[in-house]
């Protein structure tokens, strides 16, 4: 049976938002809090949902300028007319968590950062820098796109693979599963205090690799991949973070370990040697998820 590779969000507009609080979680990773704007029209999915998120490091002027579809394609071309120093950096990122509103207090939005680099130094990039910066007030602008993870493909027995910037959608996901989920996480970072904690169901198994500098990032968590005892057919397979990572391990599962092909998710975030998208066929590439 084939499965649609994304599940869409039912609005993709774009979305203002502002800073609450940033919370440090360990050296690479910090949290920011997002809420307020018009927060009440994002609609959590659950598992990995993720979305574009626009940053005024030029400036809050640039956010008024970013066009509404500046996911597509042509809004993405649009977007990148909008003069160097005032347009904002746009960045992929995965729901961490959503809280809804209560009597109390509105509705939050908690994201994780991989951090690259020191601010103070400078040597963080744009994105890096702006999440150890930011203030609360801040605004920022973000659009809804929905799922890789498609539960179509099964809830019940699933593995994840991914190394640290796939960390929020795997724990995202895992937060999402039935407590009579089983199967096997393995995750990849780059020190035993960035392979965060997370809950999960007890029918789960997390496999922490770390790696060191001499390691391509995702080779040892490939290697991992390669000698692990899968679930019961059939499961989810899901595998996203560093680009040669994600389509790896889905060439591993199906092609080495006879894993249907329409049971596997993936997602490629980032690529190695390149921060940002220069050339036109990077910018399209850019523009639609690695999938």
């Amino acid at each position: 049976m084939a499965y649609s590779k994304m599940v869409k969000p039912a609005s993709a507009g774009l979305v203002p938002l502002t800073v609450l609080r940033t919370e440090r979680l360990a050296p690479h990773w910090i949290r920011v809090t997002f809420g307020g704007g018009e927060i009440e029209r994002f609609t959590p999915m659950g598992y990995d949902q993720w979305f574009r998120l626009f940053l005024p490091v030029g400036g809050d002027a640039g956010l008024g300028r970013v066009p509404a579809k500046a996911n597509s394609t042509l809004g993405y071309l649009k977007f990148l007319r909008i003069p160097d120093g005032e347009r904002p950096v746009m960045r992929n990122y995965s729901v961490r968590a959503f809280r809804p509103a209560t009597a109390a207090a509105g509705a939050e939005l908690d994201v994780d950062f991989v951090l690259h680099g020191s601010a103070a130094e400078g040597t963080a990039g744009p994105a890096s820098r702006w999440a150890e910066t930011c203030s609360p007030g801040e605004p920022v602008l973000v659009i809804d796109e929905g799922l890789t993870f498609n539960p179509a493909r099964g809830t019940d027995r699933v593995v994840l693979v991914g190394d640290e910037t796939a960390l929020p959608a795997i724990a995202s996901i895992c937060a999402s599963l039935p407590a009579h989920a089983t199967g096997s996480v393995l995750l990849e970072a780059p020190t035993a205090e960035d392979a965060l904690d997370f809950p999960h169901p007890a029918g789960i198994a997390v496999h922490r690799i770390v790696r060191t500098a001499a390691h391509r990032p995702g080779s040892r968590v490939l290697a991992a991949l390669r000698d692990l005892s899968l679930p019961d057919a059939p499961f989810h397979a899901y595998a996203a973070g560093e680009q040669a990572l994600a389509s790896g391990a889905r060439k591993l599962l199906v092609g080495e370990r006879g894993v249907d092909k329409e049971q596997v998710s993936f997602c490629g975030y980032w690529r190695i040697g390149s921060a940002s998208p220069a050339s036109r066929a990077a910018r399209e590439a850019a523009a639609v998820p690695l999938n």
